[in-house]
């Protein structure tokens, strides 16, 4: 970790501070001015060029001011910024507003999304809680044209997965039902590894649908999983980063191509680190669509029982102070809510 001297630090925050402001690069003369520094011009030029040297900063043109690189916010997130809370008047409003909406988890869902984007002016993300330990509830196979068998599966927590079958040699109704009465006998309340494991003598059919179920059960894991709730796209493809429409289409990948956001989420965020809040600056060297962008995240709910997903998208010149802390408030409420669900 770099070594930074108290007036440098200063210098750092008071130019990520100008620049999420203004959207400009940021001279000595504005920082002397503007926040009134007891101390030259040509020192705080001074020290810019040494936050320059060390990677902090960034000088967009020959005669232009300074804005911050990548490393510089990550510094000021990780070493500067320190802990930060919502005013108490704003926790007031946004808790009063999820009361309103009583223990209807798709209200509670969409105003989380409205409240986050609203708050962070940032694009917001929102997944239902769900199971993290997913069991078999139920199995129907429908036969349908020919070969092709539908497989509707029922998992713990409502979730429902349905999938075509392709079966070798045609298979009548009556032997699909007596398969499936067999498999919902011996698989109720199961987990992946459960059913994976079982030892029956089963037909050839059987055992192609019990290693499906195994394996739509495994992913049902998830981090990710059901409906995906979303709001303020809009403001943010405004900002004046997205402009291009280059960085736009990244952006709009990481909302809407539901595998990446799988990967990143899966990759981000783990069970053990519900409550807390992760922060990934420009793609982190890891995922080139988000050079332009800058994710807050956490997981929220109950270790064991029931945990979903929430965050903020939007330029790299992000409020996080304010996103940071929005997010992880919302969070809070809504692991409130996972523990009200299930002790009800």
């Amino acid at each position: 970790m770099l070594e930074l001297n108290e007036r440098q630090k200063l210098i750092l925050a008071l130019v990520i501070r100008g620049h999420i402001e203004t959207t400009q690069p940021i001279g000595s003369v504005y920082l002397v001015e503007h926040y009134r520094l007891d101390f030259s011009s040509a020192t705080v030029r001074n020290e810019m060029v040494a936050l320059t040297e060390m990677g902090l900063l960034r000088q967009p043109h020959t005669s232009a001011g300074r804005v911050p690189s990548e490393e510089g916010y990550r510094y000021f997130v990780r070493q500067l910024m320190g802990h930060t809370e919502l005013p108490s008047t704003t926790k007031r409003m946004i808790a009063h507003q999820f009361y309103q909406a009583g223990h209807d988890v798709d209200r509670w869902m969409r105003l989380a999304a409205s409240v986050l984007a609203q708050h962070s002016q940032a694009a917001s993300l929102v997944t239902a809680p769900h199971p993290e330990q997913s069991r078999f509830k139920h199995l129907e196979l429908i036969s349908t044209l020919g070969r092709q068998v539908l497989m509707v599966l029922v998992l713990s927590g409502g979730d429902v997965r349905q999938q075509m079958l392709s079966l070798a040699e045609p298979v009548t109704q009556e032997q699909l039902s007596q398969a499936a009465g067999r498999i919902n006998e011996k698989c109720l309340d199961l987990g992946a590894e459960a059913i994976a494991r079982l030892s029956e003598a089963w037909s050839a059919l059987e055992v192609d649908v019990l290693r499906l179920i195994a394996e739509e059960t495994e992913h049902s894991q998830n981090i990710l999983a059901g409906e995906v709730y979303r709001d303020g796209l809009a403001q943010v493809l405004a900002e004046p980063e997205f402009a291009e429409m280059e960085a736009a289409r990244k952006a709009l990948r990481v909302f809407e191509e539901r595998p990446f956001l799988e990967d990143l989420l899966n990759r981000t965020l783990t069970t053990a680190n519900v409550g807390g809040v992760q922060v990934l600056i420009g793609g982190e060297g890891t995922w080139e669509e988000l050079r332009d962008c800058s994710m807050v995240l956490a997981r929220y709910g109950v270790p064991g029982l029931a945990t979903g997903t929430l965050g903020v998208l939007g330029p790299i010149r992000m409020a996080y102070g304010q996103s940071i802390s929005t997010v992880r408030f919302i969070a809070g409420l809504l692991s409130d809510l996972v523990v009200d669900l299930h002790t009800a």
